[in-house]
């Protein structure tokens, strides 16, 4: 009657072993997998990262001072982001993915020492022994679940902690663009370079004194001159009107 209660005991205990082995063969199969696209994917952007840095140095070449600086400091500052970037992907491989890796190790030696142990005669230290060996599975999983999630959470925000601090000083570096001047520098390429100084001699010209009073008194003599016309014209239409009237005089005197 022991013996039998004594198998029954083992064989619930195997089971409950065989249970939790497969049940951390599964999820942490899945989160190792998961975890590794991850990187992956990380590890994928820190390569388009790199490709946006060159096109922005080859891009800022090309433009206006100020534009050019605040763009190749910016491109500096993300450049320096994907350093850390790729110290992110080093570690999440050796804290994280790493570790869940090595479970599918784990878990073969427990299943095989479980089975081990059930094939042995002597129930009652099977027993003993089964229940040592869920424990300190149960245990130790737990255990590193708290370090692989905690090694995780601390790299993340490590890098993040980086990428604010950098990203504070890019976003600096584009707002110190001075619009303004790189727009007085466009508009200087578009004339040949004694342009500006033939503008200033016209414009200064165009408001000296003399020329002013040049102008005027161009303008007073075309007045005058318009004015005389006149002048002449309507005496012209008086001697006129007054010769006809002497005409209509003389022929009148003669009628009567």
């Amino acid at each position: 009657m022991m013996l039998g209660r004594g198998l029954d005991a083992r064989d619930n205990q195997t089971r409950q072993v065989r249970e939790a082995v497969s049940n951390v063969e599964k999820h942490f199969g899945e989160l190792c997998q998961i975890f590794a696209a991850y990187v992956r994917k990380t590890a994928r952007l820190r390569d388009k990262a790199d490709l946006l840095v060159n096109e922005i140095y080859a891009y800022a070449a090309t433009e206006t001072p100020s534009l050019k600086l605040g763009l190749k400091n910016f491109a500096d500052e993300f450049s320096k982001l994907q350093d850390y970037r790729q110290a992110e992907v080093e570690r999440l491989e050796a804290k994280v993915v790493d570790p869940l890796k090595s479970y599918g190790t784990i878990v073969k030696l427990k299943r095989a020492e479980s089975d081990l142990q059930r094939a042995s005669m002597d129930a009652t230290r099977t027993s003993r022994q089964l229940e040592e060996t869920i424990d300190n599975f149960e245990k130790q999983k737990i255990k590193d679940i708290k370090s692989i999630f905690s090694e995780f959470i601390t790299i993340e925000m490590l890098f993040h902690g980086k990428a604010l601090e950098i990203y504070t000083a890019a976003y600096q570096n584009i707002h110190n663009i001075d619009e303004n001047d790189d727009l007085e520098v466009f508009r200087s390429s578009l004339y040949p370079p004694d342009y500006q100084s033939r503008l200033d001699i016209v414009r200064a010209n165009s408001k000296s004194p003399l020329q002013r009073t040049g102008s005027s008194k161009f303008s007073s003599g075309i007045i005058q001159q318009i004015s005389n016309s006149r002048l002449r014209k309507e005496e012209e239409e008086d001697e006129e009107e007054e010769e006809e009237d002497d005409d209509e005089l003389e022929a009148t005197k003669e009628e009567r």
